[in-house]
Parts: structure tokens; sequence; C-alpha cells
């Protein structure tokens, strides 16, 4: 578990932002893809909630250079391995169920499990994650809650996602026990949907310099 947690850490601190996007034509992936690259966010999160999402991780995967191809809204075994299979590096769940663990368990590429509560948390940690995604961020109770967390459950970090935008993105990066956030933001579907990729390296960039 050591490897895969440093394989993850690896690749969530390659930025402040990691960009979840939704895929509705798998062909705009790659200029989206390398839009996002250019502007600093190499580590990218194509969401399993369209049918080109599957086809738009491997296009990334093999055409972006730069790119880290991750895959979220993973439920399931069958879900984990044909993620993998497209080239996924890292895979991003809601949730938790030990189907997805099991999976996990079983697969080099390293699971970012999704944790809302401290009980959950508690149990990912007897799993042995030190990174876990907590989900659905501001819905769940927001960097307040999250920062509330930093003491009782010390050692673990997070990637809060849901609800997170430029505005209230610091709240959440200031914490000490945030590793990176999650977010929509920085690829809006009308962007996407214009091929306005010089528009979504400059939102971008501006996600990237949250870092500083």
């Amino acid at each position: 578990m050591g490897e895969k947690t440093e394989k993850l850490k690896s690749v969530l601190k390659l930025q402040p932002v990691v960009p979840v996007l939704i895929v509705e034509d798998a062909e705009s992936a790659v200029p989206l893809a390398r839009a996002l690259v250019a502007g600093g966010l190499k580590a990218i999160e194509i969401t399993m909630r369209t049918p080109a999402a599957l086809e738009a991780v491997r296009l990334v995967a093999d055409r972006v250079e730069g790119a880290v191809a991750g895959a979220g809204t993973i439920l399931n075994a069958d879900h984990y391995k044909a993620a993998v299979d497209a080239g996924a590096e890292f895979i991003v769940s809601p949730g938790t169920t030990q189907e997805l663990l099991d999976a996990a368990r079983k697969s080099n590429v390293p699971l970012l499990p999704g944790a809302a509560t401290a009980s959950e948390v508690m149990a990912l940690r007897e799993e042995g994650y030190e990174i876990l995604k907590f989900f659905p961020a501001e819905q769940a109770g927001g960097a307040a809650y999250l920062k509330s967390l930093s003491s009782p459950l010390a050692g673990t970090m997070f990637c809060p996602t849901g609800g997170i935008s430029l505005k209230n993105a610091k709240d959440y990066l200031s914490l000490p026990n945030v590793i990176c956030v999650g977010g929509s933001w920085v690829a809006p579907k009308e962007l996407v949907a214009a091929g306005d990729w010089d528009g979504i390296t400059k939102l971008a960039a501006e996600a990237a310099a949250l870092a500083g």
C-alpha cells in the first residue's frame, strides 16, 4: 500500500487543482486536456458519467504529452478494470465499497476513495489509506468541517471535491490536511462546446497559480 500511496501523492502534488471533467465527446478530450496541461494542470480526472468517458481516458493517455489521465466516478470492480485498461493512472470514487477496495488491492493503479464522515475516514485508514477524497465537500460541511477533522484524524490528507470554485478553493488549500482540490470550473461546458481552448488554458493557469 505504501508504494501506491506514494504514487498517488506524487500525482496529486502536481498541482493545487485537479480538473474534474464530464466528457460528452471523446474527440474533444484531447484538445481539452492539452489546454489544461498548457495552463499547468497535468493530472486530469475524467468521470465515468458518459458513454464517451472510457475512450476519452484512452485518448488522453495516448495522445496528450504531459497529461496524467485519471478516471473518476468509479463505482465497482468492472469500472476499475475498464478504466485501468484504458490507461488511467489513478482512480477516484465518490464513496467506498468492499468490492472497490478488493479491486484496488489487486491493481497497481492507486485509488483515491471517497469519504464524508469521521467513521468512513477511520474505516479507510484501517485499510491503509492515507489520502482520501472528501466528497461532496461543500454539501458535507465545507472547509470548516474538514478543518475540524485535522486534529483527531491527523495524518490523513484529503482532496476535497464538490461545490469548489476559484472563489472558495483557497479556503480548502490553506488547511493542513488538504493536498489539493478537485474542481470542474476550469473546464466550463460552454467553453468546451465552443472549442475555446485558450479560454480553458487561462482558467487552468489561474487555478495552477493557487499553489502560490
